[in-house]
């Protein structure tokens, strides 16, 4: 799925997977290589993470439920922990140097489209086609 910066008008990923179940969230990135550009996992729910056992460092946003940043996590390095602040409800894990790439800050808007489901945080009611629909973001 593809997760956008409302805010910012910029891309985070194109290619992220939604780990929403326990196993999901608890391999996460374990076993697996380093995410390349537009790669990345939403953890939902989820309001903390670790990297033991990894030997790549990650870029984290961590985001409330209805989207919005709470926190960054800037190259976060192998066998280290990060936590949520209170009201985190999903944290976005991708490459390094995603954050400052997208330009995305404490207080942006995050969406993103999964198979069943299309989550428009600024205005729930909207939908795709109704004017505040998803635009190809580069």
């Amino acid at each position: 799925m593809k997760i956008v910066n409302r805010t910012q008008g910029t891309l985070l990923g194109s290619r992220v997977l939604l780990a929403d179940t326990w196993w999901q969230r608890f391999r996460g990135f374990l076993g697996r290589g380093a995410p390349g550009a537009g790669e990345g996992i939403l953890l939902a729910p989820c309001h903390s993470i670790h990297t033991f056992g990894m030997s790549f460092a990650l870029d984290v946003v961590f985001l409330d439920a209805q989207g919005r940043v709470l926190d960054l996590r800037r190259d976060l390095r192998p066998w280290k922990t990060a936590r949520g602040r209170a009201g985190t409800r999903y944290v976005l894990e991708v490459p390094p140097g995603t954050i400052d790439q997208t330009r995305t800050r404490v207080g942006d808007e995050l969406s993103w489209a999964s198979k069943q489901q299309v989550i428009w945080w600024s205005n729930p009611a909207s939908s795709p086609g109704a004017g505040d629909g998803v635009r190809n973001y580069q």
